[in-house]
């Protein structure tokens, strides 16, 4: 069976971090034995650019005919006023798609223990997964306007899109330690007195998770205090948004963090969750463990490769305990050296 991937390397390191994947992907293919054809498109700034559209309808297409999605990153500060943002580009394909659940697992690892800005003894055996739901609430809502004396921004929901995403908590928790945290802010909000009424509800169809609910200001303090007590988060999109920016630098960089996105049926995207980083775009130096992880999950959820996907992870962490890792991980290496080290191992 043959794997059909499109890749949309994006804007700022996106191009840099993909290339270096791409070939760590062909490599893996000729150890592990699979096929798979792949095509890139433009997305974002670039696109913007190019084809005066931050999703041209050619890229749309492609992607609801693959069988999985590799995406680096859009956005840059020549973008920053324009009349079009890159940005409305990649919530267009995850509103296209359909892409609702948005997953995002924060691992502290032995190796990567000491990097962590918070003490060794606290993110020790820390494992969870933030849940977002990625296609409704504030950044969805209308209506939304901004003048110069008036912004209005839309924060809404209804019951059928915190359903369909709880149902994805619940069951990720059956497969993991059975404990779910709800977050919301059910005290002020009228969005977050149905989020907590609707996840009651469907919990009750689960009787073997633990529920627990946290106000998000409180799950922010906990992320930091005692992040290990954490197995599945369910969050809304912009608390998950925060929250798992927050939950990244856990393990020491935001560059160690890969996510998936998921709707009901067609292919999954994959992405780091860090942004363009246009500061240290073209110079060789961008940290590409949060793609490589991404392709990682995309193996294992997509194609079913475990033992590619878990090859790849466990070579990751061995770069990093051996300190072969560029400078945001304490190493001297820059992008193009950490990816032939990879290969080397693969």
């Amino acid at each position: 069976m043959s794997y059909h991937i499109v890749t949309l390397p994006g804007d700022g390191i996106g191009p840099e971090i993909m290339s270096g994947t791409v070939k760590v992907l062909k490599h893996l293919s000729n150890r592990f034995q699979f096929s798979y054809t792949l095509k890139s498109y433009d997305i974002g700034g670039i696109a913007i650019d190019k084809h005066n559209d931050p999703l041209p309808e050619r890229t749309l297409n492609a992607c609801h005919s693959a069988d999985a999605i590799l995406l680096g990153a859009v956005g840059g500060p020549q973008w920053t006023d324009a009349s079009i943002r890159p940005e409305q580009g990649l919530l267009q394909l995850r509103k296209e798609l359909n892409l609702f659940a948005n997953i995002r697992p924060t691992t502290v690892t032995h190796e990567t223990s000491h990097l962590s800005p918070i003490k060794e003894e606290r993110v020790k055996n820390t494992n969870f997964v933030i849940v977002r739901e990625l296609t409704s609430g504030l950044y969805f809502g209308e209506p939304k306007y901004f003048n110069d004396d008036k912004a209005l921004d839309s924060l809404t929901y209804t019951k059928e899109e915190i359903t369909r995403i709880a149902h994805v908590a619940f069951q990720l928790a059956q497969t993991r330690n059975r404990k779910l945290t709800s977050v919301d802010k059910e005290n002020v909000l009228a969005s977050s007195k149905l989020w907590r009424s609707v996840i009651n509800e469907v919990g009750q169809s689960y009787p073997d998770v633990e529920l627990e609910h946290l106000l998000v200001d409180a799950c922010a303090m906990h992320l930091v205090t005692h992040p290990s007590r954490f197995d599945v988060i369910l969050t809304e999109n912009m608390f998950g948004d925060i929250l798992s920016d927050e939950a990244s630098v856990i393990p020491g960089s935001l560059g160690l963090s890969p996510s998936a996105s998921f709707g009901s049926n067609g292919p999954k995207l994959y992405e780091p969750i860090h942004g363009s980083a246009p500061d240290i775009a073209n110079q060789n130096i961008a940290n590409p463990f949060g793609m490589l992880l991404s392709l990682a999950m995309c193996l294992r959820e997509s194609f079913n490769e475990t033992a590619a996907a878990s090859h790849l992870e466990t070579s990751i962490f061995k770069l990093i305990k051996e300190k072969k890792t560029t400078r945001d991980l304490g190493g001297k290496y820059t992008t193009d050296e950490v990816i032939n080290h990879l290969l080397e191992y693969i």
